[in-house]
């Protein structure tokens, strides 16, 4: 395995923890009512927007032809505006519990479009794969979730929430091999200013309207942790990884978030440890081991040793 395939992994695996940590975080910002979806989205884009812009002085300049603008908006659509507005919202009308189940199913999709669009073969090794890590996700989430009321209809969060993952799958596997066009930072700013163009007539009226006096400070550390670490290093930790993996492996790591809110909810004391997470994240990680080994095994290869 190569130095750029490690760093590509663990590239993923960061942005993930951080994705991880941030449904729960969010959804903590909006349960005071003064935060919306809507206004925890527009900071997420505008202030992505300005920490790449910043972080491209410090880069070599880099000029993108005017063709490739265009796709840099279809990629922000897909990558931005419809998967972290989705997400947003639908974590606001549904359930934690709820979102990370759904969550599991972008390697789902991942794997499809894959199939589908860049032809990639689904092997046995990738299909027990997927199928130990969504049993994994499930049973943890699911063991997390136990004995919660779900007295609210949450239909439509989790019907956004399912379009959120459709729609960052499409975009790593149609931008699969545009993203190695331009460094990251290229990408990134260029992404999140067309982005900012799509939010900015909601913006005008949304801003305005908060009552940004009686925010709190843990409210506002939610929001820079949502900005800074949830969107600006986990989308290039992302793209790193994107250059150097196979969609489906991209996707896998998908799991890892569940995980992730697991681990914060019991260190936080909102949770105890048990054997079903320990099993649950055995059979996670044993489940990206073989999504990636799946275009160099089989199941005839290894039985046929």
């Amino acid at each position: 395995m190569s130095k750029e395939v490690v760093r590509g992994h663990f590239a993923l695996g960061g942005a993930n923890v951080m994705w991880g940590l941030m449904s729960p975080i969010a959804k903590a910002v909006m349960l005071g009512g003064l935060i919306t979806p809507l206004i925890v989205t527009e900071f997420r884009i505008f202030g992505a927007m300005i920490l790449f812009w910043a972080y491209s002085m410090f880069k070599p300049k880099e000029k993108v032809a005017k063709k490739d603008l265009l796709k840099l908006f279809g990629a922000s659509l897909l990558a931005i505006v419809f998967n972290q507005g989705s997400f947003v919202f639908g974590v606001g009308l549904s359930s934690p519990v709820n979102a990370s189940i759904i969550a599991t199913s972008m390697p789902l999709w991942a794997l499809l479009l894959s199939a589908l669009y860049l032809k990639e073969s689904i092997t046995g090794m990738k299909v027990l794969g997927i199928g130990m890590g969504a049993t994994g996700a499930l049973m943890l989430v699911l063991g997390s979730g136990a004995g919660m009321a779900q007295n609210e209809n949450h239909i439509w969060g989790d019907l956004l929430v399912l379009f959120a993952q459709l729609s960052y799958a499409s975009y790593i596997v149609l931008y699969k091999n545009f993203v190695s066009k331009y460094s990251t930072v290229t990408i990134m700013k260029w992404m999140f200013t067309f982005a900012s163009v799509c939010m900015l007539p909601f913006a005008f009226f949304s801003f305005p309207s908060v009552e940004w006096s009686m925010v709190s400070m843990q409210d506002y550390s939610g929001l820079f942790f949502v900005v800074f670490c949830g969107t600006f290093l986990s989308y290039i930790f992302v793209t790193m990884g994107q250059k150097v993996l196979r969609p489906t492996v991209t996707g896998m790591y998908n799991y890892v978030q569940p995980v992730v809110a697991s681990i914060a909810a019991i260190c936080w004391g909102l949770d105890s440890f048990s054997f079903l997470k320990l099993l649950s994240v055995a059979l996670i990680f044993f489940g990206v081991y073989f999504v990636n080994a799946g275009n160099a095994l089989s199941f005839k290869k290894i039985f046929s040793r």
